[in-house]
């Protein structure tokens, strides 16, 4: 047996490797319903992965979800029932605006305002845009 052989004879029996090209993932928002209300229990780490101010994400989720809400120590309360899909829905589309950079796709931004305006500004890139939703 020759060496390329024995070579394609150990790749064989290595386990298959997952490569992951992403290194950031949009959140799921864990939570449950408690009566007419309902708690996010993971907003904070919510807000720290898409490094924002919990007020930024707080007035983002009121506003589209059309919906009181309050910060409670770690948690959201909603002030009403809401479906586990709409809200990670909404906040995927907070992350696609407000978060991931237009250009590049990453998620090392930072909110700047200039004249009035919203901005994000990507640190890896240097691409600045605003955010098309008011907040």
């Amino acid at each position: 047996m020759n060496y390329e052989e024995m070579l394609k004879q150990a790749y064989g029996k290595l386990p298959e490797r997952k490569i992951t090209t992403e290194r950031f993932e949009i959140p799921k928002a864990l939570g449950h319903i408690q009566g007419n209300k309902t708690v996010i229990s993971n907003f904070v780490q919510i807000c720290d992965i898409f490094n924002r101010s919990q007020d930024h994400l707080l007035k983002y989720l009121q506003r589209e979800l059309a919906t009181p809400a309050i910060i409670d120590g770690p948690r959201l309360v909603f002030g009403r029932k809401l479906s586990a899909s709409l809200i990670n829905a909404k906040i995927e589309q907070y992350c696609k605006e407000a978060v991931l950079c237009s250009e590049c796709k990453k998620p090392d931004t930072k909110l700047e305002k200039e004249n009035g305006i919203t901005i994000i500004k990507c640190m890896v890139c240097g691409a600045k845009h605003p955010i098309k939703t008011k907040i």
